[in-house]
């Protein structure tokens, strides 16, 4: 059984010199790949590090989160980071208005730049959303309108779709300046489905965002919250999901799940947030692990 830890946070790990050891007990727990995630200038820097490090074991994605709006960025460095060889993904992103909506309309202005350069790379996009499911779904929804018909007409379309394609991401352009470009863009007919356009990674709304969620096309993860006393709804929102929507991770070194409570998170520990799903959709923990694997490989686009 393989599993897939597709949001972690190795800052803490890394400053404590613990990367090696604590890789050593995923593998031993069976989790064979894991996403380390980025979030500012040094997190992303580190990340990317790692997944050279460790190729068989890291992937990486890079991004500016919701905390950075008032810090300096360089958008330039980012786009060629999200290049560089092993990352997979622009994240984490989002917006979290539960602890500073004052900072609203810059949020969204950050978030709708890094959807843009995450358009131009062509790399799905891993989300953050609390108390923000009204703007979250308004600016994925136009992502993922963007994202289908990037993958069947850009070829075609290079002179009327700068913003996009083989050019380098831009992590500077406007977000409605690359979604006007194509939304009169003809899809391309009988073109296959494209990629999942992202993830909502640590989901903890209800069953109705997360419906328009996967109706987006994107996937849906589950954190060792689901694993909580109190998380009875959230692990009905899990038996619901479809199953090719489905994720698990850590986002450790938080939310270590039950009965581990009081330790430190890390990769290992995604083994029981997968078990606690497995519990909650009824079927062999194995089978979670699979469908997971297969989701993640497909969502970051890479061999499985």
């Amino acid at each position: 059984m393989m599993l897939f830890d597709t949001h972690a946070h190795f800052d803490t790990f890394a400053a404590e010199g613990r990367v090696a050891e604590v890789l050593a007990r995923a593998r031993a727990a069976g989790v064979a790949r894991i996403c380390a995630v980025g979030s500012s200038e040094a997190s992303n820097e580190l990340v990317v590090q790692l997944a050279q490090e460790h190729p068989a074991q890291l992937v990486a994605a890079v991004g500016y989160d919701r905390d950075q709006t008032d810090k300096p960025r360089d958008p330039a460095r980012l786009a060629a980071l999200a290049q560089a060889p092993g990352v997979v993904a622009i994240g984490e992103i989002g917006l979290d208005y539960y602890y500073s909506a004052e900072t609203a309309p810059a949020q969204r202005e950050l978030f709708g730049a890094m959807l843009a350069g995450a358009a131009a790379a062509r790399k799905p996009v891993i989300v953050h959303s609390r108390y923000a499911d009204e703007d979250t779904i308004a600016m994925l929804g136009e992502f993922s309108t963007v994202w289908k018909k990037l993958f069947h007409t850009v070829e075609k379309n290079a002179e009327t779709f700068p913003h996009c394609g083989k050019n380098a991401p831009d992590f500077s352009t406007p977000w409605k300046k690359v979604f006007h470009s194509v939304e009169n863009l003809p899809p391309a007919a009988d073109a296959p489905p494209p990629p999942p356009p992202g993830v909502l990674h640590c989901f903890t709304g209800d069953a109705a965002f997360a419906a328009e969620l996967v109706a987006l096309g994107f996937m849906i993860s589950f954190s060792g919250i689901v694993s909580f006393n109190n998380a009875g709804p959230l692990r009905e929102v899990a038996r619901q999901i479809p199953a090719g929507q489905l994720l698990v991770e850590t986002d450790c070194p938080y939310l270590t799940p039950k009965p581990f409570r009081g330790k430190v998170n890390e990769p290992a520990y995604v083994a029981r947030v997968a078990e606690v799903v497995a519990e909650a959709r009824g079927v062999p923990v194995a089978a979670v692990a699979e469908q997971t694997w297969a989701n993640a490989c497909r969502l970051f686009q890479m061999e499985g």
